[in-house]
């Protein structure tokens, strides 16, 4: 079986290329946590919760020309012993309304069978809250 380290790359790399969506790699029942302060902060108890709470309304805020994906990746690392897989990358995307919106993410997510069963994300929270509050999702 691919290790974890090269299935969350793989899954990275087809969400950059625009082939498949990162939450290809969620499984159902996993648990996602916003740190900070910002609009999205808080702790997300599904796959489906988190795309119908946080995931949906952030992309429908793209342009479908300039959607939001991963840029640059900085750096992923694996702990086995864990099991965890830590990335630190780039995302940007132009708006419905034309702006430009980049940000810089760590992700740490504990996987099973290939999944990611527990992810913990910390980003630039005035930069999102920014978009949150000037760009409404298009309908």
């Amino acid at each position: 079986m691919t290790d974890n380290r090269q299935i969350v790359a793989d899954a990275f790399a087809a969400w950059a290329a625009g082939t498949a969506p990162i939450t290809s790699i969620f499984a159902p029942d996993m648990r996602w946590e916003i740190v900070g302060r910002s609009a999205a902060a808080g702790t997300y108890d599904s796959r489906q919760q988190f795309v119908d709470d946080m995931l949906s309304p952030f992309g429908a805020r793209f342009s479908s020309e300039a959607p939001f994906r991963p840029v640059t990746i900085r750096a992923i690392y694996a702990d086995d012993e864990q099991p965890t897989v830590a990335v630190v990358w780039d995302g940007e995307g132009i708006t419905h309304i034309g702006t430009a919106y980049r940000n810089t993410y760590a992700w740490f997510l504990r996987m099973e069978e290939g999944k990611v069963v527990e992810g913990t994300a910390f980003f630039d929270s005035i930069a999102f809250d920014e978009l949150w509050q000037t760009v409404s999702p298009s309908i």
